[in-house]
């Protein structure tokens, strides 16, 4: 099929989204990390916006990882709606939030702020299987919500004392979820990965594009002209 012809039989946007001379609606991403905003640029699109948010990010008793993160990402989501609603400029783009969670088991590791709390994490992880868990909200012009769930599991190398111990020092840690980032220097403990790497860095591009597109908005437009 002929892509132009393609393109036009995919949905529109929305009626209530805005949209710009360049014929493209709005977007809004809810996070201020350097990762994710890297990730939706890799698939072609340049928030208008971002708009990090302050959720409490304490699991409840019992709470296992996927709820976990599918909860965080939607709490994330209706932050960033609602602060996007209060803006004349973009009141009736889309929003896209995203939660990460590392997991051992039932146990979900925290995004260590102290160096006692990366240790322990790198500690743990050393020599064994773990789980990553992001969950992404997309928000529709509408303020409809939609979700999925991305699941990838990963195996660290046995960590030797020296090799915490440096990692440590490197500070690139902080505020990492279990501890570590695995496009940093860290990509240096993974034996195997099971699944999405998007999903390990903070944006699952496959889910993220399918909830976008399932929504009319139109990722691919861009595409023949980003080379």
């Amino acid at each position: 099929m002929n892509l132009r012809v393609w393109l036009r039989s995919r949905p529109g946007p929305s009626a209530d989204a805005i949209v710009p001379m360049n014929g493209r609606p709005k977007l809004v991403l809810a996070s201020g990390s350097p990762r994710r905003l890297s990730l939706i640029n890799q698939i072609g699109i340049q928030p208008d916006a971002l708009r990090p948010t302050d959720v409490d990010e304490t699991p409840n008793k019992g709470e296992l990882p996927r709820a976990y993160a599918t909860r965080l990402a939607r709490a994330k989501a209706e932050a960033a709606y609602a602060a996007v609603a209060r803006d004349g400029d973009l009141a009736g783009a889309y929003v896209v939030a995203a939660d990460t969670v590392v997991a051992v088991g039932r146990r979900i590791l925290p995004k260590a702020e102290l160096i006692d709390e990366a240790q322990q994490c790198l500690r743990l992880l050393s020599g064994r299987n773990h789980r990553v868990c992001t969950a992404v909200c997309v928000v529709t012009p509408k303020g409809a919500f939609r979700q999925r769930l991305s699941e990838t599991r990963v195996r660290f190398k046995r960590l030797s004392n020296e090799e915490i111990a440096a990692y440590l020092a490197t500070g690139e840690w902080q505020g990492k979820a279990g501890g570590y980032a695995i496009q940093g220097l860290a990509g240096a403990f993974v034996v195997k990965i099971v699944g999405s790497y998007s999903t390990i860095v903070g944006l699952p591009l496959y889910e993220t594009v399918s909830l976008l597109v399932g929504e009319g908005f139109p990722v691919y437009a861009g595409w023949p002209n980003a080379a």
